[in-house]
């Protein structure tokens, strides 16, 4: 009852300040019925509960539905959102994810023949039938496909950072060349009808040696323990060894995976031993780099020219470039392949140190193009492969839609 009182009277007093702010000071006076039925308490609990409930049940309803309404949508959209990003992305490093791609491909349906000819180059065989035949009888199909995986790795970093560095290099010397002789390189080669001449030549050559040199730093490493892989074999026979007591070494390299191998070179002969006839790959990626350029992309300007097509990128044109490209340089850098091999293998047998007596490069001397005829061929087929798959992903990823 008290309990009751206390709430009529605090009800009376609102309704009373309610009347003086709506009607003024006179009305302050006036004695006015409550506005609403007073409740006891336990009415007043009772129904504050019931409403306190639906209000919680209709919110709790509410949120479930938007909750749940919010999810439905959202899935499609997220999934959509993701989708366009991964696009976008793509398209913007095209050049890379096309390289990436085409290398692995490129270079594991070739890597039998880039064994068989370094194994040619650095000792001596009656010719390509005899090598393979050699290498089948004494290691089975598992030698032809030795140290596959530092090439898997190394060539797919290299492929991927040497076309990003020359389309790069490619416009920028384009640029330049426009800005300070008015010549438009690249809108010369992509109109129809086009020919190669000093200013294309110039600019795809400049592309590939800052792209050859760059990528050295990357691949001498790996290609030291491609080499080392591949010939691991031949140089743990004694009858091989350079000189007393360097059996031992070269036996070491026996069976070795591609980490193990570097861990074996740092071993002998020290973290720099990595880099082990640093110089000569320089000289042949750089001389070697931009001869690939400047062949592959004027073997398709004038492809594409002769064959009547106006469209820059036609898959015969890509296929008969890339296959050129490689036979080319080949032809121009392989004295200087074949003294890397063979001072890279001769250090493998000494430890960190020794003195390695260097290999001159020596151009029109026989000993020095022995399996040319395989590397040529090699090359060929890694680089029809390689061109076609990465024309035609760089196409599909351009032509992606944007939603």
């Amino acid at each position: 009852m008290r309990a009751t009182a206390t709430l009529q009277s605090a009800n009376n007093a609102l309704l009373d300040d309610s009347s003086i702010s709506n009607n003024g000071p006179a009305a302050g006076h006036r004695h006015l019925a409550p506005a609403f039925p007073i409740m006891s308490q336990k009415d007043n609990s009772q129904e504050s509960t019931t409403s306190l409930k639906g209000s919680s049940r209709d919110e709790s309803n509410g949120s479930t539905s938007t909750t749940t309404s919010s999810l439905t949508n959202a899935g499609p959209s997220s999934d959509g959102q993701f989708w366009n990003s991964t696009q976008r992305l793509a398209k913007k490093y095209r050049t890379e994810v096309a390289a990436s791609a085409s290398s692995v491909l490129s270079t594991m349906s070739t890597f039998p023949l880039d064994s068989v000819k370094t194994r040619m180059q650095t000792y001596k065989y009656a010719g390509f039938v005899d090598c393979v035949k050699q290498t089948y009888h004494t290691e089975k199909l598992r030698g032809f496909f030795r140290g596959v995986t530092a090439p898997m790795l190394s060539i797919t970093a290299v492929r991927t950072v040497s076309f990003s560095i020359y389309q790069r290099s490619k416009y920028a010397y384009s640029d330049w060349v426009k800005r300070n002789f008015g010549f438009d390189v690249m809108s010369h080669v992509a109109s129809h009808g086009s020919l190669p001449n000093f200013w294309t030549v110039a600019t795809f050559g400049a592309a590939g040696a800052t792209a050859g040199s760059c990528i050295t730093l990357i691949a001498c490493p790996f290609e030291l323990t491609k080499l080392s892989a591949q010939v691991s074999v031949l140089m743990a026979d004694e009858k091989n060894c350079l000189k007393p007591g360097s059996h031992a070494i070269a036996a070491s390299y026996q069976n070795k995976g591609t980490l193990k191998t570097m861990g074996n070179i740092v071993k002998h002969r020290g973290l720099g031993g990595l880099y082990t006839g640093f110089g000569l790959h320089l000289t042949r990626d750089t001389l070697g780099t931009a001869m690939y350029f400047i062949t592959y992309e004027s073997s398709k300007q004038l492809l594409t020219t002769f064959g009547g097509d106006g469209s820059h990128n036609n898959p015969f044109a890509v296929l008969i470039a890339g296959g050129m490209c490689g036979i080319v340089s080949w032809a121009l850098i392989y004295p200087v392949d074949s003294a890397k091999s063979i001072y890279q293998r001769n250090s493998l047998m000494y430890t960190k140190g020794e003195k390695v007596e260097p290999v001159k490069i020596r151009f029109f001397q026989r000993n020095m193009y022995r399996g040319l005829g395989v590397s040529m061929a090699r090359s060929c087929a890694v680089n029809a492969v390689f061109f076609s798959s990465f024309e035609f992903l760089k196409k599909r990823i351009k032509a992606m839609d944007d939603h």
